[in-house]
């Protein structure tokens, strides 16, 4: 018996080794039929032409590659590489894991084109050639952290701690404009590499300096990228903007903490100018900035740790920031007492031109917060609040914050031109006083567009609110919730290009302006009544009560005072409230109602005047009326003698 199995193992171990005496025979056979047909199943699936000189193991573990090309059929090709070699790790590669050892690639080229909308990269986008939709189930998507875990894990097998790349070509090309990449040279060393990288776009030819390290056994990767003044290439053809810096610096390692998987990392950056017109008339130069974070990645959100810190310029806090998609962000930044003047030296260059040099002491406090779920835009949650503590301006920087005290030149915008200029004080013979404006205009203006002016501090947290609800209902920037004081900073200091530089500036210089007293609440009150826009080339009460009614303004009615307070927010549409016979239209007696009422709770008018509002009453007597029933006579057709 004991024989028996003696020689059983025999022959199975003769078995065994004859083989795998084959299979190393015939090693380069097996894996030439196993590419053919991996290779045919891709031809056929993205409708592409793969092509191969040469595929062969050598020893135990290397494999070469030469003269590989893909083209897309009917395309131009989008890749081609002269020869390759792998070291794939042997014993790793029996149990089914590719590890890449070592590799050393020559002349990769990867052409990306795209000319009368059709590109030889379509393929990537779609999962067949023959454009039918995949009729199998698809499985249920793996949690953010899975998706992060895999896509570390494929970084750190894949990109070898040894390994040389020369000849990298990669080029974007659209029709007539074009991006190229090329790496002479690329070594990877004990985990760590370095290389020069060559861009050229539309003409301009930047030499990039990287260098970094990916350990897989630590879980580590680390980059940096640096040149004189770089410019990120693509983005300006794509975005229309404009990004450069002079280094930029990132480090993180991968951890597990309470079954979570956490980025524990840093990232600097140097020199930093961004453009878009959208943020900015001007380059706006950010200098330098720094961020330590801890990103926690779980199955249903992404978490930016609240022990995180940004360091930007003089100005250091510590934000909080979660993503739950598809829908639900948010957001916090709890700042306690620090140097008022850490906040204002750090502003960036070209965002607050308003701001720069001004001179500032005593301390500041921020307390911010949002919920915001897309899904449920009513439940969203808006605090923001800047508390000053023995705050002061010292001197101002390029713009006097104190002008409107005292009388000064004002100049009305249209499309972003300047269309006319005038002194907003005694010597303009348009000039109202606020004494001299009837209590039915002021409360008529004040119920319509801005209650709690006397009262609140340049903001209405509630408004804003609402504002950001209405526009998150309506997928874009539809309402402001600006208040009186608001809208007086954004005409008088601020251009008026519509970007987001422009709406932070004009929320600081309120926040100056009212928490300093720089101007009275009655003088900016008088200033905007005098310096609003209520038609077409009309500025001002005075000339709007002449313009509509052919009247001072002390002899307007409610009526026409309600009617003078609803047309602020659109005054060049002003038409488009009447009726063909000169009537108001009826979707108007809601407001003027609204407003109405708002007076009666004021005890500026009796309930019963309130009530009484008619809107027959309203009769454009002034230019207006005549300009109205131009239009009227021009947009209807006339019959043929």
């Amino acid at each position: 018996m004991k024989r028996i199995l003696i020689y059983t193992g025999a022959g199975l171990l003769l078995l065994l080794l004859l083989l795998a005496g084959g299979l190393w025979i015939f090693r380069n056979c097996i894996l030439n039929r196993m590419a053919e047909r991996k290779i045919t199943q891709v031809e056929e699936r993205y409708g592409l032409e793969v092509h191969y000189d040469e595929l062969r193991f050598e020893g135990t573990g290397c494999l070469f590659l030469n003269g590989l090309s893909v083209v897309p059929e009917e395309r131009d090709t989008l890749l081609t590489l002269r020869s390759a070699t792998f070291n794939l790790g042997f014993w790793q590669l029996l149990k089914g894991n590719v590890e890449v050892m070592d590799v050393a690639l020559d002349g990769l080229t990867v052409d990306f084109v795209k000319e009368n909308q059709q590109a030889n990269y379509d393929f990537l986008f779609r999962s067949r050639s023959n454009g039918e939709k995949e009729t199998e189930r698809v499985p249920e998507k793996a949690g953010y952290d899975k998706r992060v875990q895999t896509l570390l894990n494929g970084v750190f097998r894949l990109l070898p701690s040894e390994g040389r790349l020369t000849r990298l070509h990669v080029c974007e090309r659209k029709d007539s404009d074009s991006v190229s990449l090329y790496v002479p040279e690329f070594n990877i060393e004990n985990h760590r590499f370095r290389s020069q990288l060559t861009f050229v776009e539309e003409g301009h030819t930047q030499h990039w300096e990287t260098e970094g390290e990916i350990n897989s056994g630590e879980r580590r990767v680390s980059v940096c990228i640096q040149a004189p003044e770089l410019t990120v290439p693509y983005i300006r053809r794509r975005l229309g903007a404009e990004v450069a810096f002079e280094r930029l610096w990132l480090s993180f390692t991968q951890q597990e903490e309470d079954e979570k998987m956490v980025l524990l990392g840093q990232t600097e950056v140097d020199g930093l100018k961004v453009f878009h017109r959208r943020l900015s008339p001007e380059r706006i130069n950010l200098n330098h900035g720094k961020l330590d974070f801890q990103l926690n990645v779980e199955p249903h959100a992404l978490e930016l740790d609240s022990c995180s810190t940004i360091r930007f310029n003089d100005l250091q806090f510590h934000p909080y920031l979660r993503v739950e998609p598809p829908s639900h962000l948010m957001a916090s930044i709890h700042q306690p007492q620090f140097p008022a003047k850490e906040l204002f030296n750090s502003l960036p260059h070209g965002l607050f031109e308003n701001l720069e040099g001004i001179r500032v002491e005593g301390e500041l406090a921020y307390d911010f917060e949002l919920d915001a779920d897309l899904a449920r835009p009513d439940s969203l949650k808006f605090y923001s609040d800047l508390r000053p503590q023995h705050f002061q301006i010292l001197g101002y920087g390029t713009t006097n914050l104190g002008k409107m005290s005292e009388e000064f030149e004002y100049t009305a915008y249209e499309n972003e031109m300047p269309v006319r200029t005038f002194p907003v004080g005694p010597s303009w013979n348009h000039f109202l006083p606020l004494d001299s404006v009837p209590q039915l205009m002021r409360m008529a203006v004040l119920q319509s567009e801005d209650g709690g002016f006397f009262y609140h501090q340049g903001f209405l947290p509630d408004a804003i609110r609402e504002a950001m609800v209405y526009d998150l209902k309506e997928r874009r920037f539809a309402r402001g919730g600006s208040t009186i004081s608001m809208q007086l900073v954004k005409n008088v200091f601020l251009n008026r290009r519509k970007n987001i530089a422009r709406k932070l500036e004009e929320a600081l210089i309120v926040w100056l302006i009212e928490q300093n007293r720089l101007t009275s609440k009655e003088r900016m009150f008088e200033v905007y009544l005098n310096i609003a826009e209520w038609g077409p080339g009309v500025y001002g009460l005075l000339e709007a009560s002449e313009f509509y009614f052919g009247k001072r303004p002390s002899q307007l009615t409610l009526e026409e005072c309600i009617y003078l307070a609803s047309i602020i927010p659109k005054p060049k549409h002003y038409r488009s409230s009447f009726e063909a016979n000169g009537r108001l239209k009826e979707n108007q007696e809601g407001h003027f109602r609204l407003v109405a009422r708002r007076m009666a709770a004021k005890g500026v008018i009796s309930e019963a005047a309130a009530e009484g509002v008619d809107l027959s009453r309203v009769v454009l007597t002034g230019e207006a009326g005549k300009c109205f029933a131009d239009s009227l006579s021009f947009s209807t057709p006339q019959p043929v003698p």
